[in-house]
């Protein structure tokens, strides 16, 4: 099932030799995979397991979109993801969907499901001047999960712990798909995309992106 579709041209699939020319049209493919629904009923560290696993197979299949040959994937001792060959990845999973993408630079993706939570969360995630850049009003509960999965994003993409989930600030939005974030000297541009009570968001930059949904 194709969640969304653009008119780019998409991407010769090159040897990852030269991990830049893959990405020559410049063109992110962030893969969702639904969880099938029998997982739920797994138990906890079983299913943690298979979230794990899942997340990677959407990464492979944004690598092969991408005209990239997937290295060894491997973690540091704080479970930061580390690049192969000049490529960059990264994963989330929750309950429900798991994601992956692959760059030839810095790239952080972040799902979640849009529900409910306490007030407290406001003011561990974003500061009342970053705040009154959103419509509040409007949808404050869909507001704070393009401020947190941004955020989140951002700092998957740089290697950092939630600890600086306040010094990533959020300092424009320029409509209900795109924000951009002030963190450690530069902008980082955020995109998001909606499906089924969820956001994903994924550092942009200067890519362009194709979303993509597939049955497991």
């Amino acid at each position: 099932m194709i969640a969304h579709q653009s008119d780019k041209a998409r991407l010769a699939t090159n040897s990852i030799c030269n991990p830049h020319s893959s990405f020559r049209n410049q063109t992110l493919f962030p893969v969702i995979l639904p969880v099938p629904a029998e997982v739920h009923d797994f138990k906890p560290r079983k299913r943690v397991i298979y979230l794990s696993r899942h997340a990677r197979r959407a990464l492979r299949i944004a690598a092969q979109k991408s005209g990239v040959r997937l290295g060894e994937l491997v973690k540091d001792d704080n479970g930061v993801p580390q690049s192969f060959e000049g490529i960059h990845w990264s994963i989330s999973h929750k309950t429900r969907y798991v994601c992956g993408v692959v760059a030839p630079a810095q790239i952080g993706i972040d799902i979640e499901r849009v529900r409910r939570f306490s007030d407290g969360l406001f003011k561990k995630t974003a500061t009342d001047r970053e705040w009154a850049l959103a419509d509040m009003e409007s949808d404050s509960v869909m507001a704070f999960f393009r401020y947190w999965t941004a955020k989140e994003a951002v700092l998957k993409a740089t290697g950092v712990g939630i600890k600086d989930l306040l010094k990533c600030r959020v300092d424009h939005i320029f409509d209900d798909k795109h924000l951009q974030i002030q963190y450690d000297g530069q902008n980082w541009l955020i995109e998001h995309f909606f499906f089924n009570d969820h956001v994903a968001s994924i550092v942009k930059s200067s890519f362009q992106r194709e979303g993509i949904i597939k049955s497991p």
